[in-house]
């Protein structure tokens, strides 16, 4: 005899309630008399049953036990519409195989766990788990928003070992990572773009990033009017591995026949890249006793510090005046990996400058790339590009305007 119906399962009454052999609970289903059948074609109440058939479906545990619903599912003869369609059920999606309440639950782990961690805790497939939430992440962050973005701030990650990236671009005022994509070139970055439209890229006023012509040659192609803003972070960066440890490498050949004195400069490169503010009290007299021991390291340590003050105009003309500055002190330093350096930069000019109109950079992706690489760890790896994509877009949905 048919139990009392219960309002999580809509519709149904429960018929009978049986423990199985592994310790779950096998709940049975029949459709309740008192409630009419939807059509799942057209929505309208129906009455003609074309045919029944049972479905095995997994809900939600129950205090610690599995719980399976045995579920009689009718296909309606609608008379409304004319199809014989499976009737809609409140709390089962169509074809499914878990409730929608179980689905939920999912999404909402999946949010705080590894999906490995999830498929222990529910018993469900790792391949059950990661559909259920590619299907939430595509429903949520799966369509292009490009409305009203300004300014744009790209950069490329590693996406697995052996030089594969992956393109990231953020809107530069929410802090929303609006596209993610395969690749670093011209092609594999182009999407994007089109994706924006005519209309999106001619609203777009200046693009920070890093010294990456792939880059720079399709923002001038979509979006002629934006003004390319080079990164502090990327060209300091590079400086620090053309230019710094070059010196350093230089001034520890040629101590050769000193290895205590050798051995400190070799030793000195996290003391040369690192910012001096943070530097502990140790570390910073460390730093000054090599400097004032090793005139070629003080020279590039000098123009480091000074190469970032450009970012740090408050108007073109300063910025100009410090670059003429600073380009004469690297010529005049006599070091060789500077002035080619200096040189290279050169040409880079407008794009630094342009940070004294647009005070923007590309510091905000280092931290989406720390992002990034906790996602991989939790994940174990990625082999679905597109759902790691949606991931990082997930990590990132912006702040409120």
């Amino acid at each position: 005899m048919a139990m009392s119906a219960l309002s999580f399962w809509e519709g149904h009454v429960v018929e009978s309630c049986s423990e199985q052999t592994d310790g779950s609970l096998l709940i049975r289903l029949f459709e309740s008399p008192d409630t009419s059948a939807i059509c799942g074609h057209c929505q309208a109440p129906c009455v003609l049953v074309h045919e029944r058939s049972r479905r095995r479906i997994r809900e939600c545990d129950i205090l610690g036990r599995r719980v399976w619903l045995d579920v009689s599912v009718r296909r309606m003869d609608c008379h409304h519409c004319g199809a014989r369609a499976t009737e809609r059920i409140a709390w089962l999606d169509r074809h499914a195989r878990i409730t929608r309440r179980l689905r939920a639950w999912i999404e909402a782990l999946v949010q705080l766990l590894p999906i490995a961690h999830v498929t222990q805790l529910t018993g469900l497939h790792w391949h059950s788990i990661k559909q259920i939430d590619l299907a939430r992440l595509q429903a949520k962050y799966g369509a292009f928003e490009g409305r009203d973005v300004r300014r744009l701030v790209m950069d490329e990650f590693a996406l697995h070992k052996g030089h594969r990236y992956a393109t990231v671009v953020m809107d530069a005022r929410t802090l929303r990572v609006l596209w993610v994509g395969k690749g670093n070139s011209r092609e594999d970055i182009r999407p994007f773009f089109k994706a924006l439209g005519p209309e999106g890229c001619k609203r777009i006023e200046a693009v920070a990033m890093d010294m990456n012509t792939a880059f720079d040659l399709e923002v001038q192609k979509h979006c002629p009017q934006a003004e390319v803003v080079y990164d502090l972070f990327h060209v300091v960066a590079r400086f620090g591995r053309d230019v710094v440890d070059r010196v350093r490498v230089d001034q520890a050949n040629e101590l050769k026949k000193e290895p205590k004195a050798r051995h400190v400069v070799k030793r000195s490169r996290w003391l040369l890249l690192r910012n001096r503010d943070n530097l502990d009290e140790g570390q910073a007299v460390k730093l000054d006793e090599l400097l004032a021991a090793n005139e070629p390291l003080a020279k590039v340590y000098l123009l480091k510090t000074a190469l970032k003050e450009l970012w740090f105009a408050p108007d073109i003309r300063e910025g100009r005046r410090r670059w003429r500055s600073w380009f004469h002190m690297a010529i005049d330093s006599g070091l060789a990996p500077a002035i080619q350096f200096a040189k290279r930069l050169r040409k880079y000019l407008r794009g630094i400058l342009a940070s004294a109109i647009f005070p923007m950079n590309t510091s905000i992706l280092e931290g989406v790339n720390n992002m990034i690489k906790v996602i991989k760890r939790t994940a174990y790896g990625f082999r679905d590009a597109a759902y790691f994509f949606l991931k990082i877009k997930a990590a990132f949905p912006g702040k409120v305007r």
